[in-house]
């Protein structure tokens, strides 16, 4: 036995009472020594260490880092607070935190290592739900909220492979607003994330698939279309049940999911479903207040805000947009006639019609009664918006089917121009509005450009 080796054995009956491990790794990075303490982290024993490369046991995630950490020891600086994640024998992640020095005359890395798991996952833990609480706020719609949420999730656990099931149970309906795959054939793996969800929500239990698990199956007995990775799903649950899941797969030979992730997932995945319910009625409240009741188009106030914004790109950018004011001829008669629920049928196909007229970039509103708005962003010429105009013109002429009669009613229509007919918000709207009456003045079913004076050249010009 060598002097070094003596050394080794002597300090072991001393050192393996301590909760740490102490770690000796040669220059090509292999455990020369480990105490007893070693087994409680890594779960290995220290014979089975001996020889092991340290990088092997290291979270690839942390390996590049790992190595620069180990160059600067070598290199001569003491390390006390350096922090990375190995994988433990029986797959879980410990968060280990390290003191290391390097020894000049062994050409030896002498460290000391303690467990700090526990530590830092309830800081994990805490930071995730501060994070989602945060998320419901500073999230503009449903769809931003739930990219949060996946970056929140990331941050946990390998989350390439993530989606966001909601189930409705007033029309027993399963759906995906939010579904990301990243790994090879992911068409073939939606059938798979489809059963799995299903599965984790009609029972409302988690359900975690792994390869190298016999302890866990896939839900009701089917086998994955690819049973090398691992699978991980959580319910999201409220008082009222179950309202959806939360599913992600890794991708092959990428680690495995763990009991050790699914606990972790479970914990934020009520604050998670919190979140989504209240983004949800945030969104239903948001769209009350800025949307016709009747037609569901943009009322006044998102008409607005829409308009400011399309004045300070035109005078950004120097481009052009359009206004068209629309009014129904007839429309009171249809009421009196047939009755306001008549009426409201015809104001819910007319604005469907002017929907389909338009671009998805253009905003159609409704200002009251039989009055719409159309915001024509980003023309490039007058002739342009005049084609849309007739286009509104020949489409709302046609005849209206309801409630077994055929009606007949006929828009006027007003346009006006930026900047030919004004820059700011009132120009413009009262422009188009007057040439509206103006049409209607003239018969209706017909197309009136802004200021009644313009004619001839100007006109021309402006068609170009």
């Amino acid at each position: 036995m060598s002097v070094k080796d003596e050394g080794y054995t002597s300090l072991g009956r001393f050192i393996d009472l301590l909760l740490d491990a102490i770690c000796v790794v040669d220059k090509s990075g292999r455990f020369e020594f480990v105490s007893a303490g070693a087994e409680r982290i890594f779960g290995y024993t220290p014979d089975e260490m001996i020889g092991m490369k340290m990088l092997d046991l290291v979270l690839p995630e942390d390996r590049e880092r790992t190595l620069a950490a180990a160059e600067e020891i070598m290199a001569g600086r003491y390390k006390v607070d350096f922090e990375n994640r190995y994988v433990r024998k029986d797959g879980a992640i410990v968060d280990i935190l390290w003191s290391a020095r390097w020894s000049e005359e062994y050409q030896q890395r002498v460290a000391v290592a303690r467990d700090i798991t526990k530590n830092k996952n309830a800081e994990r833990r805490q930071a995730a739900l501060y994070e989602i609480s945060e998320a419901v706020h500073v999230a503009e719609d449903l769809l931003s909220l739930y990219g949060h949420l996946h970056q929140i999730i990331a941050k946990l656990l390998p989350a390439e492979n993530f989606a966001i099931a909601l189930y409705d149970q007033d029309f027993n309906q399963l759906d995906f607003p939010y579904r990301i795959a990243v790994a090879e054939n992911n068409v073939a793996h939606f059938g798979s994330v489809n059963l799995f969800a299903e599965q984790i929500i009609q029972t409302g239990e988690s359900s975690l698939f792994c390869p190298v698990c016999e302890t866990y199956t896939f839900p009701v007995g089917e086998t994955p279309i690819n049973p090398h990775i691992s699978w991980l799903g959580v319910p999201l649950k409220l008082q009222k049940g179950v309202i959806g899941a939360l599913i992600m797969h890794s991708t092959p030979g990428a680690r495995t999911y763990t009991a050790q992730d699914c606990e972790l997932v479970e914990f934020v995945s009520s604050q998670i479903a919190f979140a989504i319910e209240r983004r949800q009625m945030l969104a239903r409240l948001e769209h009350i207040a800025l949307y016709d009741q009747l037609t569901h188009l943009p009322n006044r106030e998102l008409f607005y805000d829409r308009f400011q914004k399309a004045l300070s790109r035109a005078h950004r950018e120097a481009s052009y947009f359009s206004l068209l004011y629309l009014d129904l001829d007839k429309f009171k008669w249809v009421n009196d006639s047939y009755g306001h629920s008549v009426g409201d049928m015809l104001l819910q196909i007319t604005a469907q019609r002017l929907l389909g007229c338009v671009r998805a970039s253009d905003t159609v509103a409704r200002f009251g009664g039989d009055e719409f708005v159309i915001l024509l962003e980003r023309v490039d010429s007058a002739h342009n918006t005049l084609l849309v105009a007739q286009k509104i013109l020949e489409t709302l002429s046609q005849p209206f089917e309801l409630a077994d009669h055929q009606i007949h009613v006929f828009p006027s229509i007003g346009v006006a121009f930026y900047p030919e007919h004004g820059r700011d918000e009132q120009q413009l709207l009262s422009c188009a509005d007057d040439a509206m009456y103006k049409a209607k003045k003239n018969g209706g079913n017909r197309i009136e450009l802004g200021y009644p004076g313009l004619r001839g050249k100007h006109l021309e010009a402006l068609m170009i």
